[in-house]
């Protein structure tokens, strides 16, 4: 059989996604804010498209922002300039303002910085622009005195007690101190770098150790507290050996610590008091980062007729297209790749408003189905949460299961009873005594820690007990399933619970 090269056609069907298409689901899966930054980098890109303004204002009729210009200026109405330009202001003299009198104020920053020369210049008919400023008007935060960090706050108590190589050791150390106040810094290590002796490094060590705030500089838990209680003149042997085994302190081992320490129960329970007193992260009060708040993407809120669902409109850039500049583009003179370039940016103009109305409608869609299967949650609280699966939202809006992933992802969603993720709605279920429905894992694990912290000292309940009182509220589950939902809360178990309210119950 003889081979050689050949052509054929063949006709197929295949989908392809389009970059427009695989921008639209992009688009879905971000959230609002992160929206907002996408539509700014377009509206920078395209010049069709112009982020929309405040409601009062009405563009001209071109599309172009201009001010109207009063052209009639007399001279009892305008301001300098015009009259200026007019010729009105020949005999303009400087203003008179008595900078001596009481009723004179000049403690503002722009005063200071305008410096000694007051008064308007005759040169340009306006004001002089402040020497090392570029026309704006000064930015005033740039005046507030920023917050002092640890560093800095152990720096100035260093300047003011050490100098020449005992400061430069100083600041060595002070810069490998974490924001909890903690030294990690390997003193041999930092006394080879510095070529200095061992013996000076902790010497400068324990003077920073004294440094406000007490316990800073610590290289241990059982230091930082050791530094604390010798500041409050509590430290002694029986303080050093119950900081020494801050271990069975953990585990509640108050007999075993009692016959280690020598002491009785209530001096005992009055060194556990002055331990709670103390702070095991003295530098996190000068750290001044704060989280930043959760912006909700939807509001429910109730009404009359049921719930209304809302797009928080706040964090969603207004995009549209300047038609009125395509058109005055359009008629000017342009060759063909100028037509065609121009072309692109109209059709990307007009897909990207209708791909954010699109994504809206979507959210809205998804939201307003998980609001009506989760309805008793909203009205009751999370005991009454249901089994919710994505496949259940898609196949009763008629949407893909990918599409309702996307849409619930990095979206959040602000009602009366809080701020939730649309993906805490989806949960398992677990069966109900009965044999009929399902209740959702979340309630499950609000009613264990409702039962949990409702338990005494004297009645710790078992996850045995917790079962049997499940079940009593109509939930089928098991032993190893009540653990695993314990410890996925952070609750101990029993013999640690009970443990913790003897060790509470010492301290009280």
């Amino acid at each position: 059989m003889a081979l050689a090269p050949r052509l054929d056609l063949r006709q197929s069907q295949s989908l392809v996604m389009t970059p427009q298409l695989q921008q639209a689901i992009k688009l879905l899966a971000l959230s609002n804010l992160e929206i907002e930054a996408f539509g700014a980098g377009e509206v920078e890109k395209n010049p069709l498209l112009e982020a929309g303004g405040s409601d009062d204002f009405t563009p001209s009729a071109d599309g172009i922002d201009r001010e109207v210009e009063a052209h009639d200026v007399s001279a009892e109405v305008g301001d300098s300039d015009q009259l200026i330009g007019q010729g009105l202001g020949g005999a303009d003299a400087p203003l008179d303002v008595d900078f001596g009198a009481e009723t004179f104020i000049d403690n503002g920053p722009a005063d200071r910085m305008a410096g000694p020369e007051r008064g308007l210049g005759t040169g340009s008919g306006g004001m002089e622009p402040l020497s090392g400023s570029s026309g704006e008007a000064p930015d005033f935060d740039s005046f507030a005195n920023p917050e002092q960090g640890l560093q800095e706050h152990l720096m100035d108590q260093a300047r003011n007690s050490l100098s020449d190589m005992d400061l430069t050791i100083a600041t060595q150390l002070i810069g490998q101190i974490d924001e909890a106040g903690y030294l990690e810094a390997n003193l041999l290590e930092t006394a080879h770098a510095l070529g200095v002796p061992l013996y000076e490094v902790e010497h400068v060590l324990d003077v920073i150790q004294s440094f406000d705030p007490t316990g800073v500089g610590a290289r241990s838990l059982s230091e930082c507290l050791m530094l604390q209680a010798m500041e409050a003149d509590r430290y002694d042997p029986c303080m050093a050996k119950l900081l020494a085994n801050l271990d069975l302190l953990a585990r509640g081992a108050l007999p075993q610590l009692r016959r280690i320490c020598g002491v009785d129960e209530e001096d005992m329970a009055d060194m556990i008091r002055e331990l709670r007193g103390y702070d095991p992260k003295p530098g996190l009060r000068f750290s001044h980062d704060s989280a930043a708040p959760v912006t909700p993407d939807l509001f429910v809120r109730p009404t009359r007729d049921g719930w209304a669902i809302e797009v928080n409109n706040a964090t969603l850039p207004r995009l549209l297209v300047n038609r009125s500049y395509y058109v005055e583009l359009s008629s000017g003179p342009q060759d063909k790749a100028s037509k065609a370039w121009l072309a692109d940016c109209l059709a990307s103009a007009n897909w990207l408003v209708k791909a954010l109305d699109q994504r809206q409608k979507t959210i809205i869609k998804v939201a307003s189905e998980i609001v009506r299967c989760q309805e008793d949650f909203f009205r009751k609280g999370v005991e009454h949460l249901k089994p919710l699966t994505l496949k259940a939202v898609a196949e009763a809006i008629q949407m893909h299961e990918s599409t309702v992933s996307r849409v619930t992802s990095n979206k959040y969603l602000a009602c009366p009873r809080g701020l939730y993720e649309l993906k805490y709605f989806f949960t398992s279920g677990v069966a109900a005594a009965g044999g009929e429905g399902a209740v959702s894992a979340e309630a499950v694990k609000s009613h264990i820690k409702a039962l949990i912290a409702a338990e005494t000292a004297d009645a710790i309940l078992s996850d045995d007990t917790l079962v049997d009182l499940l079940r009593a509220k109509g939930m089928d589950i098991a032993r190893r399933t009540v653990a695993k939902y314990r410890e996925a809360m952070g609750i101990g178990s029993s013999v640690q619970r009970r443990r913790q309210k003897a060790l509470r119950g010492q301290a009280a």
